[in-house]
């Protein structure tokens, strides 16, 4: 009888078990704009895997990052916007000669701040297993390596696709593709994992520059009519690679039975690197020709005028019109998404980190987070979040060539389908209304000043709820002294 109960006690307690959490898989690329992928616009570029992935998912159509690499990632690992973290662009501010301008911009961070709990750590204390195997960009020697973050795994590459070096070094066979390295590496983590719950960040190299792709898959492209500003036989190589990627990630999914138990992600990290060569694409200072010593002014990117085009949208990469900072986003989770839907409300990197650590049940971290978890609208397209803004601020510099800049100093709100830009040089606003005017192209803030003085409000009051560090008036070069005349009068002390 005793037995008989204890067996029935078993018995019921497995049965009333906790499920077991979603697996989560996010997949990021590097630089691949909003309109690089087929289901997003492309007619140039294919992307099957990708496509099939927003069949069977949640398009968010209005979703943003920030204007180029670190800072995206410093967000979605932190939660956190660049103006608490400190990381707000690429390397060191003398990358561009800001001397020449106004402002001093605010010194960089380039390594995330280790009093800073990254979800891996979050989700890891939650009994995930984690790994992340490609670009991590937030610090790579010491304790900012992700595997002394809270990764089990870590595999870091960036820099080349062909040749590539990993941390920790890894051996691999001549010509193989980072692309195709890393998601060996990512295939095998599921593989082995498949029995507990597990949190695999794949952050592609791929579309970064250098521009390097297989040979069979440019020799595909080379015959395909241009489409637009979408016409490089390789860069289109680079995506279906990543393509691949995420079909071989599917499959294996697929194979091992944990696709309706997982959610996963594709997005990127910042818009397309072109869309530059038109009149509004970059930010053009008087008599900018000159500067150029005779040589033709040019986008001074990886490839000069950019390598592909983000329209309609305005400008890319570096920017933070919606050309740099609006990406594509897919979400797939049986059950909860629904197939084929999309999403308008406004999104942002920092609302990740609060996304995984519901989907994990994960303990909160030390640092306050920015953001609002985007499960309600996974559930239902339709429903509100609790936040009536998203914000960006950028203290700094980014140029593109003599007399050009894809940015100067800036901060931004946006409200539903309003945006509100406050370039910080001279102070001057830039309103547009999104849904009517996704490309940016008519400044509406002297036709509805009202407008223009509510967003301004919220714009303000947020960098200082969040103590947002402000560029400097730029101290000019002391004036040298006038040269002594021909007679030795008028001779001025000049200062060390």
């Amino acid at each position: 009888m005793k037995l008989a109960l204890l067996l029935f006690t078993l018995a019921a307690s497995l049965s009333f078990a906790a499920p077991r959490p979603p697996n989560i898989v996010f997949i990021l690329a590097d630089d691949l704009g909003y309109t690089d992928v087929a289901c997003f616009g492309s007619k140039y570029y294919e992307t099957p895997n990708i496509d099939r992935l927003a069949t069977q998912g949640l398009k968010l159509l209005n979703h943003h990052h920030c204007q180029n690499c670190t800072p995206t990632r410093a967000a979605l690992m932190s939660g956190q916007y660049g103006a608490r973290t400190g990381a707000y662009t690429v390397g060191g501010i003398d990358r561009f000669d800001w001397q020449s301008r106004p402002l001093r911009p605010v010194e960089n961070v380039t390594n995330l701040p280790l009093d800073r709990d990254i979800i891996a750590k979050q989700l890891k204390a939650a009994g995930y297993a984690t790994a992340i195997f490609g670009k991590w960009h937030n610090g790579q020697q010491g304790d900012y390596f992700p595997g002394k973050r809270g990764f089990d795994e870590a595999i870091i590459s960036m820099g080349l696709h062909f040749d590539f070096v990993t941390t920790p070094k890894v051996d691999y066979p001549k010509g193989t593709y980072l692309a195709d390295f890393l998601t060996d590496k990512a295939v095998d983590f599921i593989t082995r994992h498949k029995d507990q719950p597990f949190f695999l960040y794949l952050p592609h190299f791929g579309v970064h520059a250098p521009h390097q792709a297989k040979a069979d898959l440019i020799a595909k492209f080379k015959p395909k009519p241009a489409v637009g500003g979408h016409n490089n036989p390789t860069y289109a190589a680079m995506i279906a690679s990543v393509d691949e990627s995420v079909g071989r990630v599917m499959k294996t999914l697929d194979d091992l039975k944990l696709a309706d138990n997982t959610v996963l992600i594709f997005t990127s990290d910042n818009g397309g690197v072109g869309g530059y060569n038109r009149p509004d694409g970059l930010i053009r200072e008087p008599g900018f020709e000159n500067k150029a010593k005779g040589k033709k002014a040019k986008a001074a990117d990886e490839d000069g005028g950019g390598v592909t085009d983000n329209a309609p949208l305005r400008s890319g990469k570096g920017s933070l019109y919606e050309g740099g900072t609006r990406e594509p986003f897919i979400v797939r989770w049986p059950g909860v998404t629904k197939p084929g839907s999309t999403c308008d409300v406004p999104t942002i990197h920092v609302d990740l980190y609060q996304t995984f650590l519901e989907i994990g049940a994960a303990p909160k971290p030390q640092q306050v987070l920015d953001g609002e978890s985007l499960v309600k609208l996974f559930r239902d397209p339709a429903a509100q979040l609790q936040r009536d803004a998203i914000f960006q601020h950028f203290p700094g510099y980014l140029g593109s060539g003599p007399g050009l800049w894809r940015t100067t100093p800036v901060s931004l709100v946006q409200m539903g389908d309003w945006k509100l830009m406050e370039y910080l040089e001279d102070g001057h606003l830039e309103l547009y209304n999104l849904r009517t005017d996704l490309s940016e192209k008519k400044n509406l803030a002297k036709e509805m000043p009202d407008k223009a003085k509510e967003l301004h409000a919220r714009l303000l009051a947020w960098r200082k709820a969040i103590n947002a560090p402000m560029p400097t008036p730029n101290q000019p070069a002391a004036v040298p002294a006038e040269p002594p005349n021909k007679k030795g009068k008028g001779k001025q002390k000049q200062e060390n």
